[in-house]
């Protein structure tokens, strides 16, 4: 797959996750503690723990957060160089013309 194709993927399944106002608010969550676990997203949502995981999961196939798992627990961070990448996409979308 070339590189514009597989750019525009990415950033059309990161909008796509970032659209939904629960996994915004989830990742508003990781932003303001650095790190949450699956059980702070299910107390922040007060949605089901299937439907918590749900929206983890297109969080993670979005390739916006990383998972790190300790024991049982899984804990969720911000993949900042793709929210990097997301950023600059929308940038050139405000930039003046050369």
């Amino acid at each position: 797959m070339n590189t514009i194709k597989s750019e525009s993927k990415f950033i059309a399944k990161a909008m796509n996750a970032i659209a939904d106002p629960c996994r915004l608010s989830i990742l508003q969550e990781i932003y303001r503690r650095g790190e949450i676990c699956c059980g702070d997203v299910q107390g922040l949502t007060g949605l089901s723990q299937p439907t918590c995981s749900h929206h983890i999961r297109l969080l993670s196939d979005s390739e916006l957060i990383e998972c790190r798992k300790e024991g049982r627990n899984h804990f969720f961070t911000l993949n900042k160089n793709n929210f990097k990448k997301v950023s600059s996409f929308l940038e050139k979308f405000h930039q003046e013309e050369a």
